[in-house]
């Protein structure tokens, strides 16, 4: 047996917006990338919702916030809130 150390894995981490925050300790972020059409050359956004852990239920609807990868903790949960990068303006005027 080999004495190597073990390799960390490095965490991927993802800011998005929060959609929704309605469910027990769990938020839904909303993750936006952007890029080319491969066609028309188009600047497009496209979106995709995760499913984070939110243990003391810290975040509010319109956050931005900042994810990272966890091990599975539910059939659709795999990422855990790390912070709170900033504070929506107020609630009620969030357009989803």
């Amino acid at each position: 047996m080999t004495d190597q150390p073990k390799t960390e894995t490095r965490q991927r981490k993802l800011v998005g917006e929060v959609v929704s925050n309605k469910m027990a300790k769990t938020i839904v972020v909303r993750v936006s990338r952007r890029g080319r059409h491969p066609r028309y050359e188009k600047v497009i956004t496209k979106y995709k919702k995760f499913y984070a852990h939110d243990e003391n239920q810290v975040a509010g609807l319109g956050d931005r916030v900042c994810i990272v990868e966890s091990r599975p903790l539910s059939k659709l949960k795999r990422w855990r809130l790390a912070a709170v990068v900033e504070k929506a303006a107020s609630p009620e005027k969030v357009a989803v």
